[in-house]
């Protein structure tokens, strides 16, 4: 039998998968930073979009080359020698 994730997670479960307190979860669905979609009095979050967010909908092969750096920072080969 298999087992089907539901498409949403209430606000709370996104902050736990996240790593981050309840109050901060909302505080970032209030702000825009942590998409949601409303269904009556509920607050939801897609977890396709929650995925997509942390990049973890992406495999290693799918991700840009360089991705892994921080965007400004320059590798070894990159840096240029002053004489």
């Amino acid at each position: 039998m298999s087992t089907i994730e539901p498409l949403t997670i209430s606000v709370e479960e996104a902050g736990r998968m996240l790593g981050v307190s309840r109050g901060v979860a909302y505080e970032a669905a209030r702000s825009g930073q942590l998409p949601t979609i409303r269904l009556g009095r509920r607050i939801l979050v897609p977890r396709a979009r929650l995925l997509e967010l942390v990049g973890a909908d992406r495999t290693p092969e799918m991700r840009e080359p360089g991705s892994s750096r921080a965007q400004g920072s320059r590798g070894a080969d990159d840096v240029q020698g002053t004489a």
